[in-house]
């Protein structure tokens, strides 16, 4: 997955590159700190996905987002920043970004986030509190093992890879996952995780604590 960085700060640019760099999965074809660089580096490098600063100096990132969709709709834009404001979020979303992640977000779930966006599936805000984690999955009505399935199958795991995982039979994952549709009223797999990362049940995986 080719990917391009924009970020006004240095270090959050070292750290998402070796956070992709360390999974193996992508190619970072671009960094910039600079907005009115992200256009132009946008068309020279013909990324598949753009991980773009909401607060970029020279030009917006919002106004980079909105650019972005309308010259190049086949690239998809993950926001980042710091600010959790509803507002924010909401118009990120409306100007067609895919996932708006928080600066907070364990930089070992964002390779499986990015992948996520790159097969289709729009998330609200990643990288939620363990409070709002907790709160979402009451809400839901699901357990601690559903919440883990969830975890993995975000990751891209098989019924098998997540039952190796886990310690426990296939039959066991098809049953959880039965539950977690039906509790999250969700159509299918892709649907889940697109519901369980609007909830914020999705954080990291459980055990990294």
């Amino acid at each position: 997955m080719k990917v391009l960085l924009a970020d006004d700060h240095r270090l959050m640019l070292d750290g998402i590159r070796r956070a992709l760099e360390d999974d193996g999965g992508f190619e970072i074809v671009g960094e910039t700190q600079n907005g009115a660089q992200v256009l132009p580096l946008v068309g020279q490098t013909s990324p598949d996905l753009v991980v773009l600063d909401v607060r970029m100096p020279n030009m917006d990132g919002l106004q980079c987002l909105e650019e972005i969709r309308r010259r190049h709709p086949k690239v998809k834009v993950v926001m980042l920043s710091a600010s959790t404001t509803p507002d924010l979020i909401e118009e990120a979303l409306r100007r067609g970004a895919s996932a708006y992640v928080l600066k907070t977000v364990d930089p070992t779930d964002l390779p499986s986030t990015l992948r996520q966006v790159i097969g289709g599936t729009v998330f609200s805000t990643v990288g939620a509190t363990e409070a709002s984690t907790s709160s979402g999955a009451k809400a839901a009505g699901l357990t601690d093992r559903e919440i883990a399935i969830l975890t993995e199958l975000a990751s891209g795991k098989s019924n098998d890879e997540i039952a190796k995982e886990l310690w426990v039979t296939q039959q066991t994952v098809k049953f959880h996952l039965t539950n977690v549709y039906r509790k999250l009223g969700a159509k299918n797999r892709a649907d889940a995780v697109r519901q369980a990362y609007q909830l914020g049940l999705i954080q990291r995986p459980l055990g990294d604590d």
